[in-house]
């Protein structure tokens, strides 16, 4: 039987974005553990040392490397304990704990951290020669923008490391001062964690002069689709969907000692072991030749659609609330409704026309909507949101790209897409649209060149426009955030 491979997409880091319970969650993380270019799996860590000017590897189990983080009132605690024996019986010891201070800036959904080193000891052991950490600073800081579909986060890092041999009494330590300044950047959303981390050190050594190394790290989740068919032939159903879920960490050091006329590159990599779940099987009597099948089903599978009936109705038009909910799913955006009381025995509606439902499915589906109501993502207009409308292009865009938190990208003001029915498109949706084209999540009509903004989508349609949207988090943010920062950097 064949099998045949869907699409690669990128799972959640679970932490970040409060979805431990989800059935994407990975224990595996995104972030690199520290600016030293190290990387790690959930057995082992595994780091280079330039102390003495030449590549020293160590490498330990997760016992002897530990990494630890807690958030309380505000601050959140980062501790790192490592103790590492190589080969050569070359030791390297480092403990430390950084504290950050979170300020919210509520009004534009970013928030900073800004951090501080609260100890800090660090001893490395190569040749019997112990280097050991006499003094230190240490700054960090990184800001995060939550949005609808995206977390968004950027920082840098300065680090000054005095080291001194040590020596016997009598004898005159040897000094190696270590400057180091690192820029990351990441992103966290339900289906796709991605960072990648620059570091440069320049180390002057009282035998050696100065000499410098770089490093880059990058970590990241994936999630592969795949269609397996049923090996039975009188199976009930032709196949079933099945999700492997991998992370990865790959670094590489390129450093050079000019006095050594030493130079070259060293690569580490490393993997997570591989998890796998099926998913539910879609049933739908009416999509067996239909073009957009694999991506309703996909959409279905992932519980982006919970239809009980066996039919999609694949031709009728999409509407604007089951659009939005659909949306929200997507991203996995929820907020908890209130509970009804004696004073208020019905929370407020958001919209005069979308009534907050009674019964406890229907609750549920309307949580997804009022999450991304709050969070701006959808919009209505004088009190209204016409949830029952057919969903038009032009609306679909706008509520995409919103949840992207991606409108900055269109050029400004005043601007015209090349579309021929540019002048059609709606003042509020001309950047939705723009940059929609831009992403690759819609196009216009090739023969005609037109949008047709006011155009209703249908189910299939928006279907189609919904696993593109997909696509975007799950691949393009990856090849972005890795290989673009990797390859030109």
């Amino acid at each position: 039987m064949k099998k045949k491979r869907w699409i690669k997409a990128s799972a959640t880091l679970a932490a970040a974005v409060a979805l431990a319970c989800s059935l994407y969650t990975s224990e595996a993380d995104a972030k690199a553990p520290d600016v030293y270019g190290g990387i790690m799996n959930e057995y082992e860590y595994e780091e280079v040392v330039f102390i003495t000017g030449q590549p020293v590897v160590f490498k330990g189990d997760s016992k002897a490397a530990k990494f630890t983080e807690s958030e309380k009132n505000g601050k959140r605690t980062e501790t790192h304990s490592l103790k590492l024996v190589n080969e050569n019986g070359d030791e390297l010891t480092r403990s430390f704990t950084y504290e950050f201070d979170t300020k919210s800036q509520t009004a534009v959904g970013q928030f900073t951290e800004n951090g501080n080193v609260k100890s800090f000891k660090e001893e490395i052991v190569i040749d019997d020669v112990a280097y050991v950490l006499k003094d230190y600073q240490y700054s960090n800081s990184i800001w995060h923008d939550k949005l609808a579909a995206n977390l968004y986060y950027s920082g840098n890092a300065e680090i000054r490391k005095i080291y001194e041999t040590d020596v016997k009494k009598g004898e005159k330590a040897k000094r190696i001062d270590v400057y180091i300044t690192s820029k990351n950047d990441g992103y966290e959303n339900f289906w796709g964690a991605t960072e990648t981390k620059l570091t440069d050190a320049v180390y002057m050594h009282d035998d050696l002069g100065t000499f410098t190394v770089k490093s880059k790290v990058s970590n990241s989740k994936s999630k592969t689709f795949v269609y397996e068919e049923s090996k039975p032939s009188l199976s009930n159903v032709p196949g079933g969907y099945l999700v492997a879920t991998n992370a990865d960490a790959i670094s590489e050091y390129t450093y050079e000692v000019p006095n050594l006329k030493s130079t070259g590159t060293i690569q580490l990599n490393t993997e997570y072991s591989t998890r796998n779940e099926r998913l539910a099987v879609p049933k739908f009597r009416d999509l067996a030749t239909h073009w957009a099948k694999e991506d309703i089903e996909k959409l279905y599978s992932l519980g982006v659609y919970d239809d009980e009936s066996n039919f999609f109705s694949p031709g009728t038009p999409m509407l604007r609330y089951d659009f939005a909910i659909a949306v929200a799913k997507a991203i996995d955006s929820r907020v908890e409704l209130e509970p009804a009381t004696k004073k208020n025995p019905t929370p407020k509606a958001l919209f005069d026309d979308v009534a907050v439902p009674k019964t406890a499915k229907d609750r549920d589906q309307y949580a997804y909507f009022a999450s991304i109501v709050e969070k701006g993502v959808i919009r209505g207009e004088n009190g209204l949101f016409k949830p029952t409308n057919s969903l038009t292009r032009q609306q679909a865009a706008v509520i995409m790209i919103r949840a992207l938190g991606m409108e900055h990208i269109a050029p400004d003001p005043g601007y015209q897409t090349s579309y021929a029915d540019d002048a059609r498109i709606a003042d509020y949706a001309r950047d939705g649209v723009y940059v929609a084209q831009e992403l690759g999540i819609m196009m216009g009509d090739p023969a005609t060149n037109m949008f047709n903004p006011y155009k209703p989508l249908t189910r299939a349609q928006a279907s189609a426009i919904i696993t593109r949207f997909l696509q975007y988090l799950e691949e393009d943010l990856q090849q972005n955030y890795r290989d673009d920062v990797l390859l030109f950097n």
